[in-house]
């Protein structure tokens, strides 16, 4: 089974998905890590990429969907494999769709991962990173027993650029801009399409993923 996870920035849609590869014996799928990777290991299509960042320029579409091709001809056709926020548009998803018809298989599954945005630039715009032994807190969910100060180590936390509130905003708007089409696109495309409301503990959020029947069966 192929599964396609979407979902906005912070909704939980990463957590979910390695867990449920990890119980399924499945693939996790995401296309930060096998760019990272390609660009790490210096394959080719590594090269390539790293090509077009050094130059300032998104890595295009076509490479992308190049990485991931490469990656599932490795994978057993047998195996369940679980997408992680890719596709982000519907030129992504239809390419997604010629790389798995090549390979015989086709999205079986779409989960749509919900939350309030308040809720969503809470849990970004809230986290706190240790620089030192990498503990992460929130402020507003978990946050450390002196403010600023790593309960682990002592280190001064840092707030990353990308988890300033006005960027996370401006993240949720850009994710909606283009994912309401992809969510109309895969509403229309044939494979089941679920929503689960992610504004809730983590473990409550997966036993309604694992109880989807497309999932439990």
């Amino acid at each position: 089974m192929v599964l396609v996870l979407l979902g906005p920035p912070g909704v939980g849609k990463g957590t979910q998905a390695v867990r449920l590869a990890e119980e399924f014996h499945g693939a996790h799928v995401s296309t930060g890590d096998l760019l990272r990777a390609a660009r790490r290991d210096g394959t080719p299509l590594g090269r390539k990429a790293q090509g077009y960042m050094d130059d300032g320029e998104l890595v295009p579409d076509a490479l992308i969907l190049d990485l991931v091709r490469e990656h599932l001809s490795e994978i057993a056709s047998d195996r369940h494999v679980v997408f992680d926020g890719f596709p982000r548009t519907t030129a992504q998803a239809d390419g997604l769709g010629g790389v798995l018809a090549g390979l015989g298989r086709t999205v079986d599954l779409v989960v749509l991962f919900e939350a309030p945005d308040e809720t969503l630039i809470k849990r970004l715009s809230g986290r706190r990173t240790c620089p030192s032994c990498g503990a992460v807190y929130n402020v507003f969910f978990n946050p450390p027993e002196v403010a600023g100060s790593c309960d682990r180590c002592g280190a001064t936390l840092e707030h990353r650029t990308d988890d300033q509130a006005a960027t996370v905003r401006r993240r949720l708007e850009v994710y909606q801009e283009q994912t309401a089409p992809l969510i109309a696109y895969y509403e229309g495309s044939g494979a089941a399409f679920e929503r689960i409301r992610a504004d809730r503990p983590v473990e409550d959020v997966y036993a309604d993923f694992r109880a989807l029947p497309e999932v439990a069966k």
